[in-house]
């Protein structure tokens, strides 16, 4: 496997949760299309300017991406239990910022900490995608 990119659906706040990644993990947006920007597109209006596909290119190369889920296409979205989104971190102070900052409005599942393996915490934000951050510090 050459990389791993998760990809998440949202009920109707993928731009808004794309953009919040982006400002905590960086990198760029390098794609986005509205369901109105698809070609043969019979999407209800009240539906069109939800996000078809969105791409966050991170730093390191990994691409994030999601898309809105459409009720008129008989999706339904629930919040996931079932993945994680797991982040190694350079320090332990980038750790600590990054789970800072996705605990905003979130839910702590278990505080930054030491363990045998390095420093890691799990959080669930405001998004309810569930978050583990982890730096190895080199100890084992």
């Amino acid at each position: 496997m050459l990389a791993l990119n998760p990809y998440l659906n949202f009920p109707g706040t993928s731009e808004e949760a794309i953009n919040l990644y982006k400002s905590i993990l960086g990198g760029d947006i390098t794609m986005m299309m509205r369901f109105r920007d698809m070609p043969e597109d019979q999407t209800p209006e009240a539906e069109k300017d939800k996000i078809c596909h969105i791409s966050l290119k991170l730093p390191n190369g990994t691409i994030l991406m999601a898309t809105d889920t459409l009720e008129s296409a008989g999706h339904k979205w629930i919040p996931g239990n079932n993945f994680y989104l797991s982040i190694d971190v350079e320090s332990a102070a980038e750790a600590d910022r990054v789970f800072k900052e996705l605990a905003v409005d979130g839910k702590v599942e278990m505080p930054m900490d030491n363990m045998f393996w390095g420093y890691f915490g799990i959080v669930v934000d405001k998004f309810s995608t569930q978050w583990m951050i982890n730096y190895n510090s080199g100890q084992q």
